[in-house]
């Protein structure tokens, strides 16, 4: 007859070493985190027209225009190069978070979680 609870004296030994494993892996993370937080990111749209830069926080640090996309009879074009430019500028954060955290757990989805 099989027994209950699975080996005797295994489980709090594994179950202290997956502990130590995911508070390591805690840490990594947030390191890995604050690291990413402190980068600058930049991106730039319309052959250079509109750059802008970002931290990794997503504060807008600077956005610069060249003076031939400042047209006042076209305000909705330099409004839509911005847009771009920020939302590329996004898109560098998030491929970034995405790849530390990859190496961080190998490559296991954490489906749902904001990393």
């Amino acid at each position: 007859m099989a027994r209950r609870g699975g080996m005797p004296g295994g489980m709090p030994g594994n179950m202290n070493n997956l502990m130590k494993q995911a508070q390591r892996m805690q840490r990594q993370m947030e390191e890995s985190q604050k690291e990413l937080e402190e980068k600058e990111y930049e991106a730039s749209v319309g052959g250079g027209a509109v750059k802008v830069k970002m931290s990794g926080k997503r504060e807008l640090l600077s956005v610069e225009l060249s003076e031939e996309v400042v047209d006042p009879d076209d305000i909705e074009m330099l409004q839509d190069l911005i847009v771009a430019a920020v939302n590329e500028v996004g898109s560098q954060i998030d491929a970034d978070n995405r790849q530390s955290m990859s190496a961080l757990t190998g490559g296991l989805d954490l489906g749902g979680f904001p990393f």
